[in-house]
């Protein structure tokens, strides 16, 4: 039987969203809309998290130091990525914002997308429903950009999107940041 509490990945396409909303309500109904996941992978996903500690017992509310942790730490290891083919796509990591106005680089990552608007070097998403779902939510697709640079970039890249998203989420959930 396979375990119902490994975390996937797209675990932390929910659990960045629900981060972001802050202290809006919301409803897996909703989410799986926003996130275009079905309703059952939102309530797999709860159940997931609250077991791992991501969410409190309610399963409503991100517990973001535990979140945090997880993705400046874990998620480069746990969902590792390395650039693959050249395809036309949206961009992500330091070729999407923010870090694009911060990093220059010659490499251009992006997520494999038909409706794309880039050539680069193709970088999984998270979850294959990522690009449709970052571009209904800009801060969504700003979040999972910086979590991909985490996952892909070189030290100074990891560094600066560490430090952004720490802001991004601070900011989302009214915490100092």
């Amino acid at each position: 039987m396979k375990n119902k509490t490994i975390l996937k990945p797209q675990d932390i396409v929910i659990l960045l969203k629900i981060a972001l909303l802050g202290e809006q309500s919301w409803l897996q109904q909703s989410l799986a809309q926003d996130l275009h996941i079905s309703q059952s992978e939102i309530s797999e996903c709860i159940s997931r998290s609250k077991y791992a500690g991501l969410l409190n017992a309610s399963g409503k509310k991100v517990n973001m130091l535990n979140f945090l942790e997880l993705l400046v730490h874990g998620v480069k290891y746990i969902f590792p990525q390395r650039p693959g083919a050249i395809v036309r796509g949206m961009p992500t990591a330091h070729a999407a914002a923010p870090l694009n106005s911060k990093i220059v680089s010659e490499e251009i990552y992006v997520w494999p997308y038909a409706r794309g608007t880039l050539q680069g070097q193709s970088i999984e998403p998270l979850y294959k429903t990522v690009p449709q779902a970052a571009l209904q939510d800009d801060k969504l697709y700003q979040a999972l950009a910086l979590i991909d640079a985490i996952r892909v970039g070189k030290v100074r890249e990891q560094q600066l999107a560490i430090e952004l998203l720490k802001k991004q989420l601070a900011h989302g959930t009214g915490l100092a940041a």
